[in-house]
C-alpha cells in the first residue's frame, strides 16, 4: 500500500486526484489532505478516504474544520506551519497542487522523503526551478510533471535520447477569449475571462489561460524542467486541446502526444508510473474530430509570451518575480480594480524595475532569496497599479 499526500486537495486537480485514488482504495493510504477555504469538502474528502490528517491554510477556519471532522479520528490543523508539519510526514508520493508560489514551500518539504513529487504547482519550477531540481537530487527524489503539456513531453521522450531533442511544442487553447476582437479586451470581466471552451478548471488558471500567462509560465517551466535552452522551446495556439505537446528530434521527426482534455490523463500517468493502468477518461475517436487546427499566438494579444521569453533569457531570480507580479496582478482583475489587459502592463513594469535595481541576478537560488523577491514584486505590482 502506498502512502499518498495530496497538497490543494479540493482545487480542480485535487478532486480528480481524489477520483482516481478512490477508484483503488485498498491500494493507497492516504496521509494528508490540504485545502484554503472550502472546509466542508476538505473534511469530507479526509473522512471519505481516512486521511491521518486535514489541514487549511486559513487558521480563522480551523475551528469549523475541526467540527466537520468531529467523531472522525481524523486530526484537523490549519496555517502555513501546519502545511509543513503535513509534508513533513513520511510518504510515497505526494501531489502538489497548491495554486500559486504557496505551493513551493511544502513540496520542497515532500523532496525530502525520497518519494515521487506529483508536479501540478508550476509555479515551483518558475519561481525556483534549479532550487527545487537539486533537492530532489539531493534527497534522491523524483519529480514527475502533472501539467498536461510536460507529461506529454515527458512521456513522448520515454526511450528517447535528450541529446537528440531539436524542439519542443507545447500546445495553448488560446482560452476563453481568443476570438474577442482585440479592442474589445479591456472591457472583459473576470467572468468572460473565467470560462473556458475545453478545460474545467479553477477561476485562477481559467484566466490565467486567457491571458496566456499560464502558458508563459509553462514554457518557463520547460526549460526549468527538462534543460531545453529557450530557442528550442515554442507554443501554438490548438483550439481543440487534443494535441498536447510534441517534441521534434533531429531528424525532423515529431512525436506527439494526444488525449481527451481531462487533467485525470496526466494525474494518472505521474500516480501509476512507470506502468501504465486503466483511466476513465474519453478516448479519441479521430474520425469524429476531422481536423486539428493549429496557429501563432498573436503577440499583441497575448503579451506574457514575451515576458517569459525575457525571463528564460536571464535566469536567475526573474521567475520569481515574473510569477509573483503575475499572481499580484491576477488578484487585482479579480477584484475588479484593474482591467484584463492591465495585467501584463504591471507585470511589466514590475520586471523593469526591479532589472534597473539590478536584484534579479542569481548565480544560485536560496529559498530565502525566492521569497524576499515574490515580496518584493508583489510591492512593486501593488504600487505600480495604485499610482
Amino acid at each position: 500500500m502506498r502512502r499518498v499526500s495530496v497538497f490543494g486537495a479540493t482545487g480542480s486537480i485535487g478532486q480528480n486526484t481524489l477520483d482516481l485514488i478512490a477508484r483503488a482504495p485498498d491500494d493507497y493510504d492516504v496521509v494528508a489532505l490540504t485545502g484554503a477555504g472550502n472546509v466542508s469538502r476538505l473534511a469530507r474528502d479526509a473522512k471519505r478516504l481516512h486521511a491521518d490528517v486535514a489541514v487549511t491554510a486559513r487558521v480563522d477556519l480551523l475551528d469549523d474544520l475541526k467540527a466537520a471532522l468531529a467523531g472522525s479520528g481524523i486530526e484537523a490543523a490549519a496555517g502555513d506551519a501546519a502545511l509543513l508539519e503535513a509534508a513533513d510526514r513520511p510518504t510515497d508520493w505526494v501531489m502538489s497542487a497548491i495554486v500559486g508560489a504557496a505551493g513551493l514551500k511544502p513540496g520542497l518539504r515532500a523532496l525530502r522523503h525520497g518519494g515521487t513529487l506529483a508536479l501540478a504547482n508550476k509555479e515551483s519550477l518558475v519561481c525556483a526551478g534549479p532550487l527545487l531540481l537539486s533537492e530532489a537530487r539531493r534527497y534522491g527524489a523524483t519529480i514527475l510533471p502533472v501539467d498536461s503539456e510536460h507529461s506529454a513531453v515527458f512521456q513522448a521522450l520515454v526511450g528517447e535520447d535528450p541529446a537528440a531533442v531539436e524542439k519542443i511544442i507545447i500546445t495553448g487553447s488560446g482560452g476563453g477569449l481568443r476570438d474577442w476582437p482585440l479592442d474589445r479586451l479591456t472591457q472583459a470581466t473576470p467572468e468572460d475571462a473565467g470560462s473556458h471552451p475545453n478545460w474545467d478548471m479553477g477561476q485562477r488558471i481559467t484566466i490565467d489561460s486567457a491571458s496566456m500567462f499560464n502558458k508563459a509560465m509553462e514554457l518557463i517551466e520547460t526549460k526549468e524542467f527538462f534543460g531545453t535552452p529557450p530557442g528550442g522551446i515554442d507554443t501554438v495556439i490548438h483550439p481543440q486541446s487534443l494535441m498536447h505537446a510534441l517534441v521534434q528530434f533531429r531528424d525532423g521527426a515529431l512525436m506527439a502526444h494526444l488525449g481527451a482534455p481531462d487533467m485525470r490523463h496526466a494525474i494518472g500517468y505521474a500516480l501509476h508510473w512507470p506502468d501504465r493502468r486503466d483511466l476513465p477518461v474519453d478516448r479519441l475517436d479521430l474520425t469524429t474530430i476531422g481536423q486539428l487546427d493549429f496557429h501563432a499566438p498573436d503577440p499583441a494579444r497575448y503579451p506574457a509570451l514575451a515576458l517569459a521569453r525575457a525571463v528564460m533569457a536571464g535566469g536567475g531570480l526573474r521567475g520569481a518575480a515574473f510569477n509573483a507580479a503575475k499572481e499580484y496582478a491576477l488578484d487585482l482583475f479579480i477584484a475588479r480594480e484593474i482591467r484584463f489587459t492591465d495585467m501584463a502592463i504591471h507585470v511589466a513594469e514590475t520586471l523593469e524595475t526591479m532589472e534597473a535595481r539590478g536584484c534579479l541576478d542569481a548565480a544560485a537560488l536560496t529559498l530565502d532569496m525566492v521569497l524576499d523577491t515574490d515580496r518584493e514584486a508583489r510591492a512593486l505590482t501593488r504600487a505600480a497599479a495604485s499610482a
